[in-house]
This record gives C-alpha cells, sequence and structure tokens, in this order.
C-alpha cells in the first residue's frame, strides 16, 4: 500500500473497540463511604470544601433526591453490582450474627461463606460487561470474597478466607495511600485499546478519621468539635482523591468516552461529642442515612442538568449497561434512566422503595429475621414501617420507640422532625399498600394505623 500510516490507523479503527462512532463506553463508579447527602459543596454545605465534586456536578445529571434501598455498606454495595435489592440478592446486613456463632469460629465462616457465595446467584456487572470485551478493576470496599469472584479482571483486594478479606482487605489502601493501582489499570487499558470499567469505592470518609494535616487546620476553628472537623476534612480528602481519579482520565485521554457515576453507599451523620455517628444516619432509613446525590456524566451524551425526580441506586445498574450496550438481565427492579436523562423527559415513575435490616444477620437464609424497616417515597410523601426483627449489636442505632407509621412531607420537612400519619390516615393507607405489593412480608408484622 502507498500510504502505509493510514493502513495503520484504519486496521487500529476496525480493531479497537474504543474507536469509532459506536464505539461504548468506558464506565467508572466512585462511590462515597459512610457521607451524607447534605455534605457537598454543590449541595448546599456551608464549609465542607468539595471542589473536584462540585466541577464533576457541572458536567452531570445531578439527582439531589437519590436514594439507596438499604443504609448499610455491605448490603448496598452488593445492589450495586448487582442491580437487586437486599431482600433478593440475600446479603442483608455486614455480618453473621456473633450472637449464633463465635466469629472466626467454623461455623461462623461457613455462614460467611455462605453470604459470599449468594453473589454467584446474579449476573454481576464486570461479568456481564466481560462479555462486550470491557476489562475491569476493583479498589476499595469490598466484601464478596476476592476481585476474581465479583467477575473483576483487575483489582485489589485477595478476600476471605484469605487473611484480612473482611470488606477488603488490600484494596482499602485506595484512596487513603494513594491510586497508583487505578492509574496503573487505566494506563494499561489505553494501551490494549480496550473499553474498561471501574469501581472507586475507598475506604473515605469512612472513620477512622484521619485526614492529612494540610487539610484537617482548614476546618479547625474555636468552637467546633475535633470530631467533626475531622470528618469534615475527611469529606475534602475524599473529594481530592477523587479528582486524582479523573485527572487519570483524562492524563490518558479517556475522559471524553466515559461515563462517570457518582453515589454514596449510605449515609452518615458526625456526632460532635464522639467520633461514630449521630442517630437517624447510618444504619437507618431516616434521610440521614439513606439520601445521597446520585450523579451520570458522559460528556457529549448527557446535557449537564439537575433533576428533581426521584431515583434509587437501583437504577444504576440497569443505566450502565444500557449505556454500555449490553444486555440488562430479566427482572432486574431498576429503571434505564439513560433514555429520560438524554431527552430530558421525566422518568415515568413517582415511587421509589427500601428497606433497613440490622448489621448483625440473625439467619443467613432468612432476611426477615433481621427486618426492621420498609419504606416507600412517593412525590413529596415518605412512609416508614416499622418491624420487630432481631438486633443484636447497635441497639441504641434502632430504638424502634416510635412502632406506628411514620409519614413525612420531605418538601417542607426534608429532616423529618415531624410525623404526619395521625393527619393523614389515607395517604398511610395507600402507601402501606404500595410497600405490601413491593415486598410482601409474611413472617413480620408492622402496624399500619396511628391509632
Amino acid at each position: 500500500m502507498r500510504y502505509p500510516a493510514v493502513a495503520l490507523l484504519l486496521a487500529l479503527v476496525v480493531a479497537s473497540p474504543l474507536l469509532g462512532a459506536d464505539a461504548p463506553p468506558n464506565v467508572v463508579m466512585i462511590i462515597s463511604d459512610d457521607q451524607a447527602w447534605t455534605d457537598y459543596g454543590f449541595m448546599g454545605h456551608p464549609d465542607i470544601r468539595t471542589p473536584r465534586l462540585d466541577r464533576l456536578a457541572s458536567e452531570s445529571v445531578v439527582f439531589p433526591r437519590g436514594y439507596v434501598p438499604t443504609a448499610l455498606c455491605r448490603p448496598s454495595l452488593v445492589t450495586l453490582i448487582t442491580g437487586q435489592y437486599a431482600h433478593t440478592h440475600g446479603v442483608t446486613g455486614n455480618d453473621p450474627s456473633p450472637k449464633y456463632a463465635k466469629p472466626n469460629s467454623e461455623l461462623y465462616n461457613q455462614r460467611r461463606q455462605h453470604l459470599i457465595d449468594y453473589l454467584d446467584r446474579f449476573q454481576t456487572v464486570p461479568k456481564i460487561l466481560g462479555k462486550r470485551g470491557y476489562l475491569s478493576h476493583q479498589s476499595g470496599k469490598w466484601w464478596e470474597g476476592s476481585y476474581q469472584h465479583g467477575g473483576f479482571t483487575h483489582g485489589m483486594t485477595r478476600g476471605f478466607p484469605k487473611p484480612g478479606g473482611r470488606h477488603g482487605d488490600d484494596g482499602l489502601k485506595i484512596g487513603r495511600e494513594g491510586i497508583e493501582p487505578v492509574a496503573e489499570f487505566v494506563a494499561e487499558v489505553t494501551s490494549q485499546h480496550k473499553p474498561f470499567f471501574l469501581w472507586y469505592a475507598p475506604f473515605l470518609p469512612h472513620s477512622p478519621h484521619t485526614p492529612p494535616e494540610r487539610i484537617l487546620k482548614k476546618y479547625e476553628k474555636e468552637g467546633r468539635p475535633e470530631s467533626i472537623a475531622k470528618y469534615y476534612a475527611m469529606c475534602e480528602w475524599f473529594d481530592e482523591t477523587c479528582g486524582q481519579v479523573i485527572d487519570v482520565l483524562e492524563k490518558n485521554h479517556q475522559r471524553e468516552n466515559t461515563l462517570i457515576v457518582y453515589v454514596c453507599d449510605n449515609g452518615w451523620i458526625q456526632s460532635p461529642t464522639s467520633k461514630g455517628y449521630a442517630p437517624r444516619s447510618k444504619q437507618t432509613p431516616y434521610e440521614g442515612g439513606i439520601r445521597t446525590p446520585i450523579m451520570f456524566s458522559w460528556p457529549g451524551h448527557l446535557k449537564p442538568q439537575k433533576r428533581d425526580d426521584l431515583v434509587s441506586s437501583i437504577d444504576i445498574v440497569p443505566t450502565m449497561l444500557a449505556a454500555a450496550g449490553a444486555p440488562i438481565p430479566d427482572g432486574l427492579p431498576g429503571l434505564n434512566l439513560l433514555p429520560e436523562m438524554t431527552e430530558q423527559k421525566p422518568i415515568p415513575r413517582d415511587t421509589i422503595f427500601g428497606e433497613g435490616f440490622a448489621h448483625d444477620i440473625a439467619d443467613v437464609e432468612k432476611p426477615e429475621a433481621s427486618l426492621l424497616y420498609r419504606w416507600t417515597i412517593e412525590g413529596r410523601w415518605k412512609l416508614l414501617l416499622t418491624y420487630d426483627g432481631e438486633v443484636n449489636r447497635y441497639q441504641s442505632t434502632h430504638p424502634r420507640d416510635e412502632k406506628r407509621p411514620q409519614l413525612f412531607d420531605l418538601i417542607a420537612d426534608p429532616h423529618e422532625t415531624k410525623n404526619l400519619a395521625g393527619e393523614h390516615p389515607e395517604i398511610v393507607a395507600r402507601l402501606a399498600k404500595k410497600i405490601g405489593d413491593w415486598y410482601p412480608v409474611t413472617e413480620r408484622k408492622a402496624l399500619t394505623t396511628f391509632e
């Protein structure tokens, strides 16, 4: 051929899935760990600085009324990798209850493995995308054994039963000790002209709250509790690492062909008097536990906008798969949001659902043994029903002293200060029926009237 350079370029266009008009996008998931929905600059926090996520928000379709269906790390993350609710995927809590098996005993470890094996029943995102030629990388929080068990081709977590495998082992170094493994992966797949899926779920701003001194100094001031200053600094540190990941994409000329999805696994309201969380946050079905901004950024495909629609993390899996041109498994309960985001149309749904289970799983084969709450949000109204599932540890987190229905007007009262169930029994009845139709509970009962 007279023009060898042209021939080479044509060969690359044919061989490379990243070149050409129909190239599938890379998909990057950024998952915060224990952060309140209010705690970002773009969400209006007066003190916490999140310049990189603020910039990402300005380039994204932002859903400020985003939710996770379960306010606890592990079940929330399994939802993000399978697209299923916790009562379906089976991982309802973080650990088998030590009340019934001593930690590290043979029985306890059998139950841990039983929970990990639940993942084998589902097509995970990395497995589905792998059939489309994607390479994938796991870093950060990951409870379900090794990264290979989730279908990732690359990753950091070794996993149980190897030492240190409870919720991430080596993967938990990402962000806190730099992002070199992510940078190496992106450079490698770029050189191979392969599309990729990246799971970036750093142990940030999760406790222990040990921010760099250079960031902590920004938040220390007279009258502000030390625990609050450290948590604020952790949020900025997390933001900084998110920017480093985006910088890696830009350095490798991948940002324009990458869908970035942002979500937090569950909320956290920092206690001003201790290192722990305040009431009505982590583990609970209140807004402080389940609400999170959800963002989708895909240059040239999604016009940046802020939307009032209700969305759930249950929608993330089908949306990512649709963007990648991958098949969406039958029976996923979430919606593919891509058409409505692309066409800027309302999402054809006015109701979302969620559930709350105890941190310790009383029976690994019966989710209802640990069922504490079910909830729904319809427009402005949120109904919360309380159940008598077993709580082992963290009993102070779940006092359940109000066993009657709790109804909140989230538009007028976003912090849920006034229970309106007694004033609107017809709304309670309608929403309780919706909850029952969504996830029928047979072994646990809840009050559905306020009297």
